[in-house]
Formats: C-alpha cells, sequence, structure tokens
C-alpha cells in the first residue's frame, strides 16, 4: 500500500452545503481534529484559533499552537494534531476544494498566488491579536449563515467574502515574512508550481517542466527567479525532499519502497539525495525527529 494514511475528502452532502466550501468549528468536527492519528484532506485549510493549547505535526515540522493564531494547510499535507488535554480549544475552520476558487474566479492559479498555501520556506503559522481572530471569525461566521440560510445572491456574497478573506490573509502574510506582493506575477512561475504539486512523484527534472510549459529552461529559471527569489532547481529540488520526508515520517515504506514510489533508479539515488540536500542520511533525519527506521 502507498501511503496509510488516511484522507479526509469533501463530500458536499457529508458537509450539509451545496458547495466545495465549508466553516466547521470544533464542535461540528465529529472529533476528527481530535484523534491522535495521521491523516491528510483533499482541500485547503485555513484554522483560526481563538484558543489553542499543544502541537501540531505537519509534514514534517512541528508547529506549536497558540491563541491568537491562524495556521495554513494545503491539500494532502500529512498532519498530525496533538492537543493538550487539561486546556480549552476554540478555532475554527475554513475549509475549500482548488475547484471551488475555479468556479468562482476567474484565475485559475489564484491558489498558487497566495503565499501562505504550497509554503517551503516560510512559516505556516500566523500569530496576531484578538480583535484579528474575532474580525476573521466575524467574516466566517457570515460565509456560513450564506450557506446554511442560501438566499438569492447568496454565492456572490460567499465569493466576494472569500475573496476579501484570502487575500487580506495574503497581504498580512507578505507582510509579517517581508515578500514582495508588489511585483508583476509572472504566470510560468505560478503554472511551474501547480505543476510540480501535480507531477512530483514522475517528474524531477526541469527539462520536463519546461517542457509541459513549451519554454527553454533558461526562460523557466528567470521566471521563478524573479518571482520567488530562488532557482527553478531549488524549488523543485525542496519539493521532493519534502516529499521524501512525508514517506519517511507518516508511511511504512521502506527507502528502497519510497524510491520505487517517486520514480529513483536506485534507493542510493534517493539516498544521496537527500544526504546532499540535508546533511543526513534518512535514518539519522529520523533518530534526530524522534521516529524509528522502517525495516
Amino acid at each position: 500500500m502507498e501511503n496509510e494514511v488516511e484522507t479526509y475528502r469533501f463530500h458536499k452532502t457529508d458537509c450539509g452545503v451545496d458547495f466545495l466550501l465549508n466553516v466547521v468549528h470544533l464542535e461540528n468536527t465529529h472529533g476528527t481534529y481530535l484523534k491522535d492519528i495521521p491523516f491528510n484532506t483533499d482541500f485547503f485549510e485555513v484554522v483560526f484559533f481563538k484558543k489553542g493549547s499543544g502541537r501540531l505535526i505537519l509534514n514534517h515540522q512541528q508547529i506549536d499552537l497558540k491563541d491568537n493564531s491562524v495556521v495554513f494547510i494545503s491539500p494532502y499535507q500529512k498532519r498530525q494534531w496533538h492537543f493538550d488535554k487539561e486546556s480549552e480549544q476554540d478555532f475554527t475552520i475554513l475549509l475549500f476544494q482548488e475547484d471551488f476558487l475555479n468556479e468562482f474566479f476567474a484565475d485559475k492559479l489564484f491558489t498558487y498566488k497566495l503565499l501562505y498555501f504550497y509554503q517551503l520556506h516560510f512559516p505556516v503559522q500566523m500569530n496576531v491579536d484578538r480583535p484579528f481572530i474575532e474580525k476573521y471569525c466575524a467574516l466566517l461566521t457570515e460565509i456560513k449563515d450564506e450557506l446554511v440560510y442560501t438566499k438569492a445572491g447568496s454565492v456572490h456574497i460567499i465569493r466576494s467574502l472569500l475573496y476579501y478573506i484570502l487575500q487580506k490573509l495574503n497581504r498580512e502574510y507578505a507582510l509579517r515574512n517581508d515578500l514582495d506582493l508588489e511585483k508583476e506575477n509572472n504566470h510560468y512561475a505560478f503554472k511551474f508550481k501547480q505543476l510540480i504539486e501535480i507531477n512530483i512523484k514522475k517528474k524531477q527534472r526541469i527539462a520536463d517542466y519546461a517542457e509541459m510549459l513549451g519554454i527553454s529552461r533558461v526562460s523557466l529559471n528567470t521566471a521563478v527567479k524573479e518571482q520567488f527569489n530562488v532557482t527553478a532547481t531549488h524549488l523543485l529540488k525542496q519539493r521532493l525532499l519534502l516529499e521524501i520526508k512525508n514517506y519517511l515520517i507518516h508511511s511504512k515504506l521502506t527507502v528502497s519502497e519510497i524510491a520505487y514510489q517517486l520514480n529513483f533508479s536506485e534507493p542510493n539515488h534517493l539516498m544521496r539525495f537527500f544526504k546532499n540536500q540535508t546533511g543526513m542520511t534518512t535514518s539519522e533525519f529520523l533518530t534526530d525527529n524522534g521516529y524509528n527506521l522502517h525495516s
């Protein structure tokens, strides 16, 4: 079995709404988030914590949960919540599928332009203040009301509120991480980011992506460097490294099996790549992160 981590999928009927979007408060998660088991989802999540205590293992990084904070989670990111059972938890989740945004907004690369999703280099948690959280939870309550009590114009209200929330969060995230929102968006750079997410398990050469985009490797690298301030090769290697770490931590596959899943010709090639990128062997990485190497 390739991946034993359970995937929770968005089903409109289960959520009781007619959109590929929902707003869910802690008590309506049916205990999913309170189980100490790893899982992933096929949708985006923005989690607004009024009260939070414990930790989240997201991919391979540990995030300390805090009051008045926002956590951004992209589809299929492996996570495991470890809430402090002695402390009160209070959070609200905005969740939606990419198809929902594609139906709502003309820009099919919209989600890849939001700096907090598919993030490899900056924190996916943002610490804010109480008024900030209260403001956004009030907006989420408006969306939930429109979802539950749909009326004429509800779809337009939901669209405008969602766009406002995601763009305002993007502006705040850029400000806090000193990222540039003023530069002109480069279509090829975001399309490259999108293609990596779709093809990372089978395609790990820049030439493959340049061919899919119909441009030269030089043009692709220039586009990525201008938009993200890193080379296309660096972005690709970091995404592949993340995939390897996910398998090591969240699956029971051996290194040989992981190499096969990720299209390495030999396990030694994967181990050499991992050592070059991290300075550690796979076993050292697992030990350093408190895991046992799969036999």
